[in-house]
Parts: structure tokens; C-alpha cells; sequence
């Protein structure tokens, strides 16, 4: 039998929303590893994130001086951008089920996406080294986990139609020579409801579940 994985689409909600959320669902996993997987499928308002040991260095900005808002959480990785027209997904796994290991489940992500990027006809690349997806040389995914007691939370950022403009004041994941792009600039008129579906149908050939609406 599959594993079954719930999906839970969330239109835009505040990042703090959206954190608490996860860190509740994987209490109650922790407390109960047999609950079903879930996938949270959603946008944010405009939101800068690092990652637990992302360095201030990649902010152009002082976030004591300005209200864009800000948050240091637990996920690895550097700095990045969320706003609307980005896909956010933030699994929550029990990696018991799957493999325990991180660098298979970071590539099963970029799997996802990559597929994803292939019902359109464009080919989704992997940098060695790097964690995320490329096109044509920009990086439209970005992705960053944290995993506790075998159980996931974070996750990817697809870049479908955003408005980039908010990149500019951050080194997206402290790369200094890859600049940042979206779906939007190969396939005009993409949506993120046009995406979210085959993201979550894609998401269940990868990880081989079933997904519960």
C-alpha cells in the first residue's frame, strides 16, 4: 500500500502562519508517527527568510532599519524571497517511511520540480553543489529543509509568476553569480493555480503516495 499524504492548499498566508503551522504538525507526528504525511501547498505576502546559519553579509538592507519583514528560522540555507506568484511546498514527512537520508530527499524534491518544469517542455537543471533547480542558467526553485527526529518541515519555493523586484535586495541563497528567475519568463500568463496541481500530482510520482484532498 502507498503511503498516504494529505494535501492542503492554503492560498497566501503570512510566513508565521504557515511556520506555526508545520512546527504543529510535526509535533503531533512526533507524538503519533503513524498520522499521515502531509503537503502544504501555499503562497506568502512579500517575506525575507535565512536560515538558521545564514549569514547577515547577503542582506543589502539593515533589517533593523527598514519593515520589510524578516524571520530567522530553522531550515538550512541562506537567504531568499517569498511573495505572491511563488509556489511554496513544505512537506511534512517521516523520512522512516521513504530513505533516511537527507541528500535523497533534497534530490527527490528537485526531482519533483524538474518534472514539473517538463510538462511544460523545459528542462529543469541540477547544479553540483548547489541545492535548488535552474533554467536556462537562473535559479527558479529554491529549496531548504530542516529535518528532526526523521521528520521534515521547509521546503521548496517555486518561482512561477512573482514579482522578482524584491531579489534584488537580498544575494538570493548567498550565490553571487546565478541570477534568479521564474516560469513566468519562458511561458507568459503562468499561473500558481495552473502549477499547484501538477506540483502536488508530480509530488505523489516522486515520493510514490497517495494524496488525500
Amino acid at each position: 500500500m502507498p503511503r498516504r499524504c494529505l494535501v492542503n492548499n492554503l492560498g497566501i498566508v503570512p510566513y508565521t502562519l504557515a511556520w506555526e503551522k508545520q512546527r504543529s504538525l510535526l509535533a503531533q507526528r512526533v507524538a503519533d508517527p503513524s498520522l499521515e504525511d502531509v503537503l502544504l501547498l501555499l503562497e506568502h505576502p512579500p517575506v525575507y527568510s535565512l536560515g538558521q546559519g545564514a549569514s547577515l553579509e547577503f542582506l543589502k538592507f539593515d533589517p533593523a532599519e527598514v519593515n520589510w519583514e524578516v524571520h530567522r528560522v530553522e531550515r538550512g540555507g541562506e537567504v531568499t524571497y517569498h511573495c505572491p506568484g511563488q509556489l511554496v511546498g513544505y512537506p511534512i514527512l517521516n523520512l522512516r517511511y521513504y530513505q533516511q537520508d537527507l541528500h535523497w530527499y533534497l534530490r527527490q524534491l528537485e526531482e519533483v520540480l524538474i518534472r514539473v518544469l517538463g510538462i511544460y517542455g523545459l528542462k529543469g537543471d541540477r547544479i553540483e553543489g548547489m541545492t535548488g533547480v535552474w533554467l536556462a542558467g537562473c535559479k527558479v526553485a529554491a529549496i531548504g529543509i530542516k529535518v528532526s527526529r526523521w521528520l521534515t518541515m521547509h521546503g521548496f519555493a517555486l518561482n512561477v509568476c512573482p514579482d522578482l523586484s524584491g531579489f534584488n535586495r537580498i544575494i538570493p541563497c548567498g550565490i553571487m553569480d546565478k541570477p534568479v528567475g521564474s516560469l513566468a519568463d519562458f511561458i507568459p500568463g503562468i499561473t500558481v493555480a495552473e502549477v499547484l496541481p501538477l506540483v502536488a500530482s508530480k509530488f505523489a510520482e516522486v515520493f510514490e503516495v497517495k494524496l488525500l484532498e
